[in-house]
């Protein structure tokens, strides 16, 4: 799995299919009542307005990337529920099949085959990071002035679970 993690797209009305799903459920993971149908319509953009002026974000109905932070909710191995299905339909998305017989099911549990997928992204987001050099300074006895030792970056933002917000871990 190599290449770069893509922000999160902007969205608004309008739009629909992938990440609107993905939208739909964690809209409904944070309490409101929207049938996961793909598109971004009048109740979808009502839904993203109430949970935007909740958060003090400029409530305008464009899901952008201060929207989509404070939307995401981390989840583990265990939970259950619509956050869940979001992670799901994420991966599903990324099957690149085009068959939703295929790959990870959404089913709404973190289960086995979800905790498998989860950690298997974990692995090669690990494996693609890329170093990161910086000068340190050693006696010039044990390398030449101005030497580089190279330094692995940690992928924080999947740290635990699939991580989604600062904060306390929610179901």
């Amino acid at each position: 799995m190599s290449g770069t993690l893509s922000p999160w797209p902007v969205i608004q009305i309008g739009h629909h299919g992938h990440p609107v799903e993905t939208l739909q459920f964690l809209l409904r993971a944070r309490g409101h009542q929207l049938t996961v149908d793909g598109v971004f319509g009048p109740l979808t953009a009502a839904a993203a307005k109430a949970f935007q002026t909740s958060k003090g974000l400029t409530s305008d109905g464009v899901i952008n990337p201060q929207t989509w932070m404070a939307l995401v909710i981390q989840v583990k191995r265990g939970d259950r529920g619509d956050a869940v299905r979001g992670v799901q339909q994420e991966f599903q998305f990324r099957n690149g099949s085009g068959d939703p017989s295929q790959g990870l099911q959404i089913d709404g549990a973190f289960g086995p085959q979800t905790d498998a997928t989860v950690r298997g992204f974990q692995h090669a987001l690990s494996l693609d990071i890329p170093v990161v050099r910086r000068r340190h300074r050693r006696p010039h006895h044990l390398a030449g002035a101005g030497q580089r030792d190279a330094v692995g970056i940690a992928p924080r933002i999947f740290h635990r679970g699939l991580n989604a917000e600062r904060g306390p871990t929610r179901g």
